[in-house]
């Protein structure tokens, strides 16, 4: 990976190969890696899938579970070489899921964009690199309630923004990696 600091982010479906390719960029990195994980163990399934995640992991790599404020987080634990961040689409959820019922459109709407911002800026405000894994929800059907609809949309929004400020994004198709967009 270049010297340079980077905003690397990696899109795709699920199972799609983005975890494992983006793991395996920085394995070979010699600055240090803090693993972000969003994802909450919520059911047995889960579970396996995180221990599974984790086993994967090199021995070495820093780990800062943060399911919201997850760009104050990351600046608090002030990483050095690079920012590992799995996933936005779990963010997404956990920024759902907060939120008092029924949910508001709007006030998602007003949540998602806060956590994204943070996150922006707290890339801004450190010399750590990142790459940020997040899946490409809108290229299936529409989802037959106003809950899904807006997590679709919002997650759709948040790719877009971070899109925007990447330096280099990936989308992963079968396991294979296409860069869309390189500074």
């Amino acid at each position: 990976m270049s010297a340079k600091k980077e905003l690397v982010l990696v899109l795709g479906g699920a199972r799609s190969g983005k975890s494992d390719w983006a793991q395996s960029q920085l394995e070979t990195c010699t600055r240090d890696v803090l693993f972000v994980a969003t994802a909450t163990a919520g059911d047995e399934e889960m579970r396996s899938r995180i221990q599974k995640h984790r086993a994967s992991r090199p021995a070495h790599w820093q780990t800062l579970e943060a399911q919201l404020n997850v760009g104050q987080a990351i600046v608090a634990a002030r990483p050095q070489g690079w920012v590992l961040l799995d996933c936005v689409t779990m963010l997404a959820s956990n920024v759902l899921f907060s939120l008092p019922e029924p949910v508001v459109e709007m006030d998602y709407q007003n949540a998602m964009q806060a956590e994204i911002e943070a996150l922006i800026d707290a890339w801004h405000k450190q010399d750590a690199s990142w790459m940020l894994i997040s899946n490409e929800v809108g290229l299936g059907l529409v989802p037959p309630n106003a809950l899904s609809r807006y997590y679709r949309d919002e997650l759709g929004r948040a790719n877009q923004r971070l899109a925007k400020v990447a330096t280099k994004v990936v989308f992963m198709v079968a396991g294979i990696p296409m860069v869309i967009k390189e500074l």
